[in-house]
């Protein structure tokens, strides 16, 4: 029996928990929720696997057992091939046969590398705790966010890319202990010379509230009531392809199935349309509020919430009332 613990130690799940500015992100933390979860199926304790971050004892929090501490300066601008590198190492340090990651853009690059260097079966867009460990089965969307599918992953070691706000944060408290991890670093011939952060805004990848605006919003000029809504919301600012085709607003704001994908709380539509591209991008936010003077668009027939109206005299009265609920707080 003794020797049987030993092993299930061993292969404890890994977890790859992203941070920015040494803060873990809310990706990070969904993500060491699942892993907790698949380990209590599986019997197992969480290992996470950490690069340049600080309080890493707030993985504790969310069920993390054992941290794998990477501090290096040569990694403090994100590389696909260097990251998925140092995870591949630490999975096969740990033995472990699940490693979990986020549906993040970052992981979204290095988790097809890191597949291929575990030899491990990916699945992405994960939604829900494995509905079977043997075989290893997952729920993940498909299609665009428009359908379900059941995903056995029958490879020796099993990779998980969870979708953002899917699984949720799940408080379940250990003692994360700390390791100093140096993996070795292969150099892959790329040089990350600066990275230019907007660090004054929400960002789209991160934000619970995206407020976007789309042609309705008649030209740039207009775009001061968006800005302000998002400001008393604290949300992300976003727009659809043909604002940003159209030079109203920047490229990384465009959301949709060709831009960013958004899983937000609440996704806010102001003068959009509804095509099929950027409501497939959009489709996995949880709550999605149109305003839009086209009673026809087909944006509310994908609305939770709708409001037939001039987006200019609606918007003004909605951020005044806002305002004045703020106040009340």
């Amino acid at each position: 029996m003794l020797e049987i613990l030993n092993i299930k130690e061993i292969m404890s799940v890994l977890v790859y928990t992203e941070s920015e500015n040494q803060k873990f992100k809310k990706v990070a933390l969904e993500a060491a929720s699942y892993a907790k979860a698949v380990a209590n199926q599986l019997g197992t304790s969480v290992t996470a696997i950490t690069i340049n971050a600080n309080n890493t004892s707030e993985l504790g929090n969310y069920g993390v057992d054992k941290v794998l501490q990477v501090s290096n300066s040569q990694l403090e601008n994100f590389n696909a091939n260097a990251y998925a590198n140092i995870i591949k190492q630490a999975a096969e340090k740990e033995n472990a046969k699940v490693v979990i990651v986020s549906s993040s853009i970052n992981s979204i690059y290095l988790a097809p590398l890191l597949a291929v260097g575990l030899n491990a079966g990916y699945a992405s867009n994960v939604v829900d705790a494995p509905a079977s460990t043997s075989p290893f089965t997952v729920k993940r969307t498909a299609f665009s966010n428009k359908a379900f599918e059941m995903c056995q992953i029958n490879t020796d070691v099993k990779l998980i890319g969870v979708s953002k706000n899917s699984f949720g944060l799940v408080e379940s408290n250990a003692n994360a202990s700390a390791e100093e991890f140096s993996p070795s670093i292969p150099d892959f011939g790329i040089t990350i010379e600066s990275v230019d952060r907007a660090t004054d805004k929400v960002t789209i990848a991160d934000a619970e509230i995206v407020v976007s605006g789309g042609r309705g919003l008649k030209g740039p000029e207009n775009w001061g009531m968006i800005e302000e809504l998002a400001e008393v919301l604290g949300a992300a600012i976003a727009c659809s392809k043909p604002v940003s085709d159209l030079g109203w607003r920047p490229h990384s704001e465009h959301v949709g199935q060709t831009g960013k994908p958004v899983a937000a709380n609440l996704y806010i539509a102001i003068g959009i349309s509804g095509a099929i591209q950027h409501l497939a991008g959009i489709n996995a936010s949880k709550v999605k509020v149109v305003i839009n003077s086209d009673p026809e668009a087909p944006f509310f027939k994908a609305a939770d919430y709708g409001v037939v109206g001039d987006a200019f005299e609606v918007v003004p009265k909605f951020i005044e009332k806002l305002k004045e609920f703020k106040a009340q707080q």
